[in-house]
């Protein structure tokens, strides 16, 4: 069932008619019991009354004469006399304490034998069934039974249920009518929204904005702006990224190209040879710009999610630098590690720690002179992990510090791309840290990355 007021209201229709139900059900064994009790109190008096009549006092003793009044008024009973149809179903009966019947109502059943058993008692006479009591008058002689047919009883339950439950089938076509109208009403904000987004251009992302809204649909609304929100954001990721390349990929093209044609075009091997020269160095150039425009692609979406487990960050530092190791050797250069003790447990991500750790090893290789040596250092102080990498190349110019972090701004290496700062930059923001580049009194830069630590426990 996809229609959510038809869900409703089926849920809300089955709830109403299992309940509708339990009452009937109750109220029919409930009138059953109550119309029972009214109708044997009802024998026990009649048959008192008619204990009661024949103690009479009697001129002369004559109950011959009794008893022919009672058979000449039960004679007028009937649905064409004046009375009540039920008078038929209604009947008595009295014995003497010899077995003889004295007298008896025309309806009555036939009794083999007068029963022995006093008080209120079912049977099976005449193919009816019949609830009666004994009452036995030892002061007369007599055995006086009162009874009526069941179905009687039967017949008033069945009428007080059928009043009872028509009304409640006919309310409940009308009720299920009026939950449908207002459940439909209920959802009208519901479809409001629908109606919005259905009308909202494919690029548009500006946040929904509907009012009045009620609170049910707050949230729904907070999640389809967060929801947006990301779109715009992966979107505006795609469009940067494909600026970038565009943007970068255009002049190392064109130069690939002249030198592809000098090579064609040489009239000797010296000049084909440097021309391919040249077409290998742009192409080594042009690698490394795609090579970080695809890194700063898969980690600006990662460094989003903010959902990282506890790393030990001097492991990471370690294993990172293992790596980089043999590259850095290559390069004629030593490297060190030098880390202070502490806890550097932290949740954070590891994998953009290598990455920027990586472009910071690169960029001090890049600059630093044979024989060289690159040291990093790691440390806590004041609530922050400092990450710090540092070489013995020329520095930086303090007055185009600020641009370095700019993308595709390379100062003093023209292989380089541009990107990898600008790398290191991203990823200390998204964790919450700064990247700072000084100059070192002795010579060199150092990069310091700060991150900050998670309180220590006392």
């Amino acid at each position: 069932m996809t229609s959510l007021r038809r869900r409703t209201l089926f849920m809300v229709m089955f709830l109403l008619s299992l309940g509708t139900l339990s009452i009937a059900l109750y109220n029919y064994l409930d009138s059953s019991h109550e119309v029972a009790e009214i109708y044997d109190a009802h024998l026990a008096q009649n048959a008192r009354l008619l204990q009661g009549v024949m103690r009479m006092p009697l001129p002369g003793g004559d109950r011959q004469a009794l008893y022919r009044a009672f058979e000449e008024a039960l004679s007028h009973t009937g649905p064409q006399r004046v009375g009540h149809p039920y008078e038929s179903k209604l009947a008595f009966q009295v014995w003497s304490t010899g077995g003889e019947s004295l007298v008896r109502s025309a309806s009555a059943p036939p009794f083999s034998a007068p029963p022995r058993t006093p008080g209120l008692f079912n049977l099976t006479a005449g193919g009816h069934g019949w609830r009666g009591i004994l009452l036995p008058d030892e002061q007369q002689g007599l055995l006086i039974w009162v009874g009526e047919r069941n179905d009687v009883r039967q017949d008033l339950v069945q009428r007080i249920v059928h009043h009872t439950l028509g009304p409640i089938l006919i309310a409940s076509v009308a009720l299920a009518a009026l939950v449908w109208w207002a459940i439909g009403w209920g959802l009208r904000p519901l479809q409001n929204m629908a109606r919005v987004i259905r009308a909202r251009h494919a690029e548009s992302l500006e946040p929904l904005q509907l009012v009045p809204l009620p609170r049910e649909l707050e949230p729904m609304q907070a999640a389809i702006n967060r929801l947006l929100s990301q779109i715009d954001a992966l979107l505006q990721r795609e469009h940067r990224f494909i600026a970038d390349a565009a943007h970068e990929m255009r002049t190392p093209l064109a130069v690939l190209r002249l030198h592809a044609q000098n090579a064609l075009q040489a009239g000797d091997d010296e000049t084909r040879s440097q021309a391919l020269q040249f077409l290998i160095g742009g192409v080594d150039r042009l690698s490394r710009v795609v090579n970080q425009l695809l890194t700063m692609a898969r980690v600006e979406p990662q460094l989003a999610l903010q959902d990282w487990p506890e790393i030990d960050l001097e492991a990471q530092v370690r294993s990172s630098l293992a790596e980089l190791t043999p590259w850095v050797l290559g390069k004629g250069l030593e490297m060190e590690l030098e880390v202070a003790p502490a806890d550097y447990r932290a949740c954070v991500d590891g994998g953009a720690i290598d990455i920027a750790l990586q472009n910071l090893v690169s960029n001090a290789a890049q600059f630093s002179p044979a024989g060289g040596e690159i040291r990093v250092r790691l440390q806590r102080a004041d609530g922050n992990f400092l990450l710090s990498v540092e070489d013995h190349g020329p520095g930086i110019d303090e007055q185009q510090a600020g641009r370095l972090f700019e993308r595709f701004y390379s100062q003093g290496n023209p292989q380089g791309a541009g990107l990898g700062l600008a790398i290191v930059d991203m990823i200390a923001r998204r964790l919450g840290g700064r990247i700072d580049l000084r100059n070192r009194g002795e010579g060199g830069l150092c990069a310091l990355l700060q991150l900050p630590a998670p309180e220590q426990q006392p």
